[in-house]
């Protein structure tokens, strides 16, 4: 028995936002001094380490939920299914609902029952929930519901990761420039098939000195927003901890799958920082003494910035319907789906095409 994918869909806002659109920003140190560089050197110097150029913001008549029920509404369509059937739509998230003009969340009810309710599923047995584990969210709402298929608990499964990081962003830090808008989902369900579908997977969760290293915290201009927190992050600890963490979690994965990594086609892990993933695959690669293969890790960071929940499985939907330019992946193709964030959360899927 296997836990098969047999559709996906993503929504990518329309509203672009360039590098250009934080040249007239007031950017402060997080000791609240004002940053000594003008604009344009820091947002070059920023280009070059994250390699992101381009982001995209939810229009404000939207919501998180909305973004979500789009893109699962697409993974429906793609799977061919009565929605009526789907036995659990699991919704990754961190912030809930965010109005454009305020950063105060909006989880009542839940955002997978607002997403049930969007989408017009009836059937009380189809249960949605929540799942709130930093940017790793989709790819553990993926490991649950391989966990109820095989357990018997459930058929079909809806996932979604969605999030509108755009609304919680301090505009005085320069970390605002990372964080984007999206919307990613898949439907998974049940097959008589062996050696397909989820093979494997790993999670952890690592909390003695680690568990603020993304935070909420006041502006780094201070007074600037009354008692208004926002989406903060320590970028150096982050980057150490994820090359320390992150490889050993993919390899866990990839030995209990029996899958070698000379059979891996594409590694789709989650993106904030361009080099740190440059990085982390090298040193994955390094602990089985091989190179890292041409092209095996697809990237759209340049143009749609972090988007948390929604990285991965956007990524792969825009892969399978080959909408990212010289990536593919073809019946029979195994791939890792990782992904690090918040918690400090960790976790990495085998998966077999």
């Amino acid at each position: 028995m296997g836990t098969i994918i047999t559709g996906t869909g993503s929504y990518i806002p329309e509203l672009i936002k360039s590098n250009a659109h934080f040249m007239s920003n007031d950017f402060y140190a997080d000791n609240n001094d004002p940053l000594t560089d003008d604009n344009e050197v820091i947002i070059r110097k920023f280009k070059d380490i994250t390699g992101i150029e381009e982001r995209r913001y939810l229009s404000k008549e939207l919501s998180s939920s909305d973004a979500a029920a789009i893109a699962g509404r697409k993974a429906i369509d793609a799977a061919n299914i009565d929605p009526e059937s789907i036995d659990q739509i699991i919704v990754a998230h961190n912030f809930g609902n965010l109005a454009h003009d305020s950063n105060q969340s909006d989880m009542l009810p839940s955002v997978g029952s607002k997403v049930k309710h969007l989408l017009g599923i009836d059937n009380p047995d189809c249960v949605a929930y929540d799942v709130i584990f930093g940017c790793p969210g989709w790819v553990q709402g993926m490991i649950q519901a391989d966990i109820f298929i095989k357990a018997g608990v459930a058929q079909k499964c809806l996932v979604i990761g969605s999030e509108t990081l755009s609304r919680i962003i301090d505009p005085h830090d320069r970390d605002s420039m990372i964080y984007s808008d999206g919307a990613g989902a898949c439907v998974v369900e049940k097959r008589d098939k062996t050696g397909k579908g989820i093979l494997s997977h790993a999670s952890q969760t690592f909390t003695t000195d680690e568990s603020n290293y993304i935070y909420f915290g006041e502006s780094n201009k201070l007074e600037s927003n009354g008692n208004a927190k926002f989406l903060k992050m320590h970028g150096r600890k982050i980057y150490e901890f994820a090359l320390n963490k992150v490889p050993a979690a993919m390899k866990s994965a990839l030995d209990q799958s029996g899958i070698p990594i000379e059979k891996i086609k594409k590694i789709l892990i989650h993106q904030a920082n361009e080099k740190m993933d440059e990085a982390i695959i090298k040193r994955f690669y390094r602990l089985f003494k091989t190179n890292v293969p041409k092209g095996i890790m697809p990237m759209s960071i340049n143009k749609l910035g972090n988007s948390s929940v929604a990285t991965v499985p956007t990524l792969l939907d825009l892969i399978l319907n080959e909408n990212l330019e010289d990536h593919k992946i073809e019946e029979g193709d195994a791939v890792i789906l990782a992904s690090v964030g918040a918690g400090m959360n960790i976790n990495a899927i085998v998966y077999q095409f």
